[in-house]
């Protein structure tokens, strides 16, 4: 197969930072609450710095090591991270005038405050004079720079301090600067007491508290000026395969080093100047494009932690409690529904508990001989893995696929691995060069002398938390050929052999990708045929490109193709000749669209599938994934309605993409009814 062209393929860094304007847009709307406005704007802070800690890292790196061989887009690195970096201090304006103009002086109105220094009461100087004389200052460590005291090594995206000075301290050393690190313990905004804001919520920022008394630790010195900064680094893992030994010993050491990896971004405010700029773009070998001048906090993230410090309703989304399928609610007869029909589970409208309850049930049930279960991201309080550690204190047989490349949760992952294997279950990290990211379970009972399984298969991570604010979708099944095929998977991972052939799942690296291409195929088929050809897939990227050349040949051929990509899509749509049958839509709303569906119109007889891979290169050839067909009729016209249908309906938080790249907010004109996916599947399942 031709590989595409690369000037029909769009730069993948620049339609991520084009997601991160979607969600920026969130921020922008008066339609979102308030608190929840500042939320959006924090979850680009967080977006951008995990951008630079692998996206621009590893832009940096294509630059210095091949400068002259352009990227998949047909442009060189040069000119990429030129692009890319005028788009973020666009993003990085936008966001700061957003925050200081529109969502601060908002929340003012709305009794929550955020004090500036010259703004302090007398008592409200007091107050803060003290917290930091008991908070702050035993645990903070100035270090003076001199001959003796050289740069410190900074971690990754630690708050830090350049502290100008003058004069000598007490042993008669001069040091013109000292550096200060605000400890992580820390949080970054001190709420005060009521009482002192006239009963309303009153903050001060970490900055401005260090900031009033950073003098007191440099008594005797005059204190010249002092200027918040943060470092930004390279946090890839690099386990060398040639020298590992033990997987998760490698990874602990890696983790150590993550910390302080290569420099790729500097963030000052605006009121440093340039000296002290300089000196600190000298320290980290950084030149002054990957310096970024902030008017406000340098790290907005930490300010998330007051939405959830405020209590205030009516400036937060509505509460909805998802619901639980009738025939899941009987936790002691779970199994036996389930072997009756499969069930769906669309979250968050519907709960996670289910998932929660069969792990809990499998634990207990004297019937359940072996459990299995892939981790990818589970968060460090799972009632999951608890409910593992119970199993195998019970002596079934437990094993546990634990996934410890799952980028930035590896540190969680590796403490639940150390558990599992303490209490006797059995651990595999999965087949070294591939992430597992499958998400999969499997319950072994015997019944009548005979054993039996259950599975269970989802598009989302084992992960309670993220099960509130993701859509997933997630299969129990009892399907005989379905429970063999998991297994079967199980026993690739944790074994040794060639892979056999399925039944009914397709999986990573072996068969996705070519059924993929193979049913696209089948519709451009009964398009020549006389028939119709459709195909809907939603996904969160869209970036590999042999299904992107299929897709503009199916386009070609005259199947109609809609795309519901939440982020990257390197595909250009609704070109003449290449793409006019094209659509690409984002929905970006109150909680993050996650879900993986792929249809398959087949002429009327429909293939729905659901699935734990994007469309990337690495879900298809560098992970182990897993797709599974939705059999049951039903469920089936679930799925369509409620992640597709009602997908490609929505003009409420839906945005169409452009062929150049940019997207156009679908709006309701006129007469037109609005159409919100996600509310109405919350008002639909809510309790």
């Amino acid at each position: 197969m031709s590989m595409p062209q690369s000037a029909n393929l769009l730069c993948r860094e620049m339609s991520l930072l084009a997601f991160n304007r979607r969600v920026l847009a969130q921020a922008e709307d008066p339609r979102v609450p308030l608190l929840e406005r500042l939320k959006f704007l924090c979850i680009v802070s967080s977006n951008l710095d995990e951008f630079f800690e692998v996206r621009m890292a590893w832009l940096k790196q294509q630059l210095r090591l091949s400068p002259h061989l352009p990227l998949a887009n047909g442009e060189l690195p040069q000119l990429v991270i030129h692009n890319v970096i005028a788009e973020i201090r666009n993003i990085i304006t936008t966001q700061y005038q957003l925050f200081n103009q529109e969502i601060l002086p908002a929340l003012q109105t709305e009794g929550v405050r955020f004090y500036r220094r010259r703004e302090w009461t007398a008592a409200q100087a007091d107050w803060v004079e003290e917290y930091f004389l008991r908070e702050l200052k035993p645990i903070l460590t100035p270090i003076g720079l001199d001959s003796s005291h050289p740069f410190p090594r900074l971690m990754n995206k630690s708050l830090n301090f350049a502290v100008e000075l003058d004069g000598k301290d007490a042993f008669g050393r001069e040091s013109g600067m000292a550096i200060v690190q605000a400890p992580r313990i820390l949080p970054r905004v001190v709420q005060l007491p009521p009482e002192l804001c006239e009963g309303q919520y009153g903050f001060v920022f970490l900055s401005s508290i260090m900031h009033a008394h950073i003098d007191t630790l440099f008594s005797g010195m005059e204190v010249k000026g002092c200027h918040q900064f943060r470092v930004t680094r390279d946090s890839e893992l690099a386990v060398d395969e040639e020298d590992l030994k033990n997987l998760r010993t490698a990874i602990q050491g890696e983790l150590r080093d993550r910390q302080f990896g290569e420099a790729v971004r500097l963030e000052i405010t605006h009121t440093c100047p340039e000296h002290v700029s300089d000196f600190l773009l000298e320290q980290f070998q950084l030149n002054t494009e990957a310096m970024y001048v902030v008017n406000g906090p340098v790290n907005l993230v930490r300010v998330m932690a007051v939405t959830d410090m405020v209590d205030r309703p009516n400036l937060k989304f509505p509460l909805f409690r998802p619901s639980i399928p009738k025939k899941l609610r009987q936790r002691e007869r779970l199994f036996d529904n389930i072997a009756a029909q499969d069930a769906l589970l669309h979250h968050p409208y519907q709960s996670f508990q289910p998932v929660v309850d069969m792990v809990r049930q499998a634990a207990k049930d004297p019937a359940v001989v072996a459990i299995k279960m892939t981790i990818y991201r589970t968060g460090s309080n799972s009632d999951l893995v608890k409910a593992l550690l119970q199993a195998a204190i019970a002596g079934k047989q437990v094993t546990v696929v634990m996934e410890l490349m799952a980028r930035f949760d590896e540190e969680t992952n590796v403490n639940w691995a150390s558990q599992l294997e303490r209490v006797g279950a059995h651990v595999v990290y999965g087949v070294f060069g591939y992430k597992v990211h499958a998400k999969m379970a499997l319950v072994i009972r015997r019944e009548n002398g005979v054993l039996k399984s259950y599975a269970h298969l989802g598009t989302g991570n084992y992960h309670q938390g993220t099960s509130r604010l993701y859509t997933d979708l997630g299969i129990f099944t009892a399907n005989e050929q379905i429970t063999q095929d998991v297994n079967q998977l199980f026993m690739e991972i944790t074994g040794l052999g060639q892979p056999t052939r399925l039944n009914k799942l397709f999986q990573s690296p072996f068969t996705l990708h070519k059924m993929l291409l193979n049913n696209i195929e089948r519709e451009m088929a009964h398009v020549q045929a006389g028939g119709e050809g459709h195909v809907i897939a939603k996904m969160n990227s869209l970036i590999e490109p042999t299904i992107i050349q299929k897709l503009y040949e199916a386009s070609q051929a005259g199947v109609k193709i809609d795309l519901i990509v939440r982020g990257m899509c390197v595909l250009k749509p609704g070109i003449e000749g290449l793409s006019e049958n094209i659509r690409v839509r984002s929905i970006v709303g109150r909680l993050l669209e996650h879900s993986r569906v792929f249809y398959f119109g087949n002429n009327g007889d429909s293939d729905v599938f659901i699935s734990s891979a994007d469309w990337m290169g690495r879900n298809f050839f560098r992970r182990i994934e897993t797709c599974v067909p939705v059999l049951d009729p039903q469920l089936k016209q679930r799925v369509i309605r409620e992640t597709l249908t009602l997908a490609m309906q929505d003009n409420a938080q839906a945005w169409d993409m452009q062929s150049n790249g940019t997207y156009i907010r679908d709006q309701a004109v006129g007469n037109e009814h609005e159409t919100n996916l996600q509310t109405i599947l919350m008002h639909e399942y809510s309790l």
